[in-house]
């Protein structure tokens, strides 16, 4: 054992004995694996499953090792469990132990925090104009100015008071719309700045996927240099990129930046460019009308609508002269004008470049319309060549997630990532051409992936509920079949549930029945909403113990209940991608027009990792107890169905209902004892 990894195992010791847990193997293995990424400067994949104490296993050795870590998160409820509670807990013993000074900062983009010249502003805008419109919005407005104007505040959205979404925009800017800190009257005082610099100087900086990817993508710095990165929720964070770097194009954006230009920079240009935004909203808004009333319209277009074409043509030309006026106007100003001038540059470049792009869309691109809200989206096909030449050369990469593999293998992910190239089915493929690492690039595909499993005991602590007899889904959500088992489960659990399904209309369906059903029973039901907080959700359905909670994706991962609240987890249906979800079934499609299969590699993973997230809410402790319900028959009765359950914990599995409910009504019954 090298000196740093009998630190690594100490520190490691210390860490663990300073939030009085307990060692773990799993936890071990992968501390010690991020230890030796670190310092042999390769990748590793290591997936960990719940209960292994991941976030330890690699902030340990990243502080050990010295040198700057950037962490990246995909949720908000991992970043703060990070900087509020795991680093601070740690941090005292940490220092103690390695005697030094240890930092750690948290890096959000820069419309995560106010911004103090357009609050102060005395040139008005748009945005600040709408809230003149709307008076009830008036008292929130007062209250973010109070709290800005407190000392110590941050700033930063999350630490706000709740307000209007309409209110926090209209005090906030974008990155294209920020003047600099160098160039704005509120420069030293700025919230944004202020983290920057924070973060620029600490030993481990914590930020999100989003960011990364935009960093990544447009090889343009946003976030602070780093000697690695650790990628956390790492099975999120293809998806997260490719969200990250999507272009959309909707009305109110243009006519956003129309407005800014037309009070600003007044003159026949802006009002071109107000004309184009007018005409652009008239023609988007008349083809949403032909996509509702004609379905074959709806989801993935081949081309640009013929109808659409020349209004964003108009919007391109119009945007761009509005942008080569502002360069051309040399008038020195003063601050307010100046960071006036650059928000109208960043709103119409941004406006500009994506009507350049959609005008473009190259058939590495996927282009589609939501009529929900009229709204033009493009995304990249793939970003795993972007992500393995711009992330994985420059600096060693540890991914981890209690979910990455499929089937027991890494292959999905790896390729998604870019540790793989596409058309290798190994990191060590015979007759690859090696990589050169003599400039002090990483070479991509020298990576190395490790399952360190779980402390919990599943097939004692869980059981596996797969019912044979329930007839296969359809397109309309659950079946009766379905909704009348999932009642008799519920009531033999007593409550106690967390039923999720793979859509809104499976959500409306189980409420109306299972409010008829179990309406003589004293069982709470909490159904989720579309835009409901997901925390105050999940928060309600810990504290009422005999409640059940409704939900759809966004509950399948990151809800963290243990005890009695969750002894029974209801899945509607396998998660299959939709047919009409543009990016999936296009990479799908284009995996089958290659000779593969876009079934086997694009659908099954996707559902495999989601559904051994929503597989993984049940076991949440040592001392959990309790059945995970699919019910969906097609997972013992198709032949993809044991790739399905192998990347599944591996709970005891049965088919049959009566033993199942026996189980649950033995807990529920002892759970209500307890409570006695």
């Amino acid at each position: 054992m090298s000196d740093y990894q009998a630190k690594v195992r100490s520190a490691l010791d210390a860490a663990v004995a300073a939030i009085g847990g307990e060692p773990r193997e799993g936890q071990i293995e992968m501390a010690e694996a991020v230890a030796n990424a670190l310092a042999d400067r390769h990748h590793l994949l290591v997936q960990a499953g719940t209960g292994t104490g991941k976030s330890l296993a690699y902030l340990v050795p990243a502080l050990v090792h010295g040198k700057k870590v950037l962490v990246a998160t995909a949720t908000l409820a991992l970043q703060r469990q990070l900087v509020e509670r795991d680093l601070p807990r740690i941090k005292p013993a940490l220092e103690k132990e390695l005697g030094r000074e240890l930092s750690f900062a948290v890096y959000k983009g820069i419309g995560n925090y106010l911004c103090l010249q357009k609050m102060n502003s005395e040139i008005s805008d748009p945005d600040g104009e709408l809230l003149l419109e709307i008076g009830a919005l008036e008292k929130d407005a007062k209250k973010l100015r109070a709290w800005a104007e407190k000392p110590g505040s941050s700033g930063d959205r999350d630490d706000a008071p709740e307000v209007d979404r309409r209110v926090w925009f209209a005090n906030s800017v974008s990155g294209r719309e920020c003047v600099g800190a160098d160039e704005c009257a509120f420069g030293s005082r700025c919230f944004s700045a202020n983290a920057k610099t924070k973060a620029r100087a600490a030993d481990v900086v914590v930020t999100n996927h989003t960011l990364l990817a935009i960093e990544i993508v447009d090889s343009h710095p946003i976030l602070p240099e780093r000697d690695a990165i650790i990628l956390d929720e790492a099975h999120e964070f293809m998806d997260r990129t490719t969200q990250a770097v999507t272009e959309e194009m909707s009305a109110g954006r243009v006519e956003r930046a129309a407005k800014m230009a037309k009070k600003h920079f007044p003159g026949k240009v802006s009002d071109a460019f107000a004309k184009a935004a007018d005409a652009f909203a008239e023609a988007i808004t008349d083809f949403a009308g032909d996509v509702r009333s004609d379905p074959a319209l709806n989801g993935r277009l081949a081309d640009l609508p013929a109808q659409l074409e020349a209004p964003i043509r108009k919007v391109k030309e119009s945007s761009q002269a509005v942008v080569a006026e502002i360069n051309k106007d040399s008038e020195v100003m003063d601050p307010d004008s100046m960071a006036e001038r650059v928000r109208v540059k960043g709103a119409a470049s941004e406006v500009m470049q994506t009507a350049q792009k959609m005008l473009r869309p190259g058939s590495t691109q996927v282009l589609w319309f939501d009529p929900t809200f009229s709204t033009l989206h493009l995304a990249p096909l793939a970003v795993s060549a972007v992500l393995r030449e711009n992330l994985l050369t420059q600096a060693p990469v540890i991914a981890t997630s209690a979910t990455l593999s499929v089937g027991k293998s890494f292959d999905s992910i790896a390729r998604a990532i870019g540790f793989l190239a596409a058309e290798s089915s190994s990191s060590n493929e015979e007759g690859q051409t090696p990589f050169d690492t003599s400039n002090g690039e990483v070479d991509p595909s020298n990576v190395q992936m490790l399952d360190v499993g779980s402390p919990f005991d599943f097939a004692n602590q869980g059981m596996l509920y797969l019912p044979k007899h329930l007839p296969e889904p359809g397109r309309d959500g659950p079946t009766k079949e379905a909704l009348t088992e999932l009642g008799e489960l519920i009531e033999a659990a007593g409550g106690r549930t967390l039923a999720l399904f793979s859509s809104w209309r499976g959500v409306e369906l189980a409420d109306a029945h299972l409010r008829s059903v179990l309406a003589e029973l004293k069982i709470p039901i909490i159904t989720q909403k579309r835009g409901d907080s997901v925390g105050a959700l999940v928060e309600r359905f810990a504290k009422e113990p005999t409640s059940i909670l409704l939900g759809t994706i966004s509950l399948w991962q990151g809800i963290d209940v243990p005890g009695p609240a969750c002894t029974l987890v209801a899945i509607d249906r396998i998660p299959f991608p939709r047919p009409d979800e543009p990016v999936m079934s296009a990479r799908a499609a284009l995996a089958d027009e290659s000779g593969g299969s876009g079934f086997m590699q694009v659908s099954l993973p996707r559902a495999a990792l989601l559904l051994a997230q929503g597989t993984g809410r049940l076991i949440r402790s040592v001392d959990d107890r309790g059945v995970v319900a699919i019910l969906d028959s097609r997972i013992v009765t198709k032949r993809y169905g044991s790739i399905l359950l192998n990347s599944m914990p591996p709970f005891w599995r049965t088919s049959d209902g009566a033993v199942i409910k026996d189980s649950l009504k033995r807990l529920h019954k002892e759970f209500s004892e307890q409570d006695l």
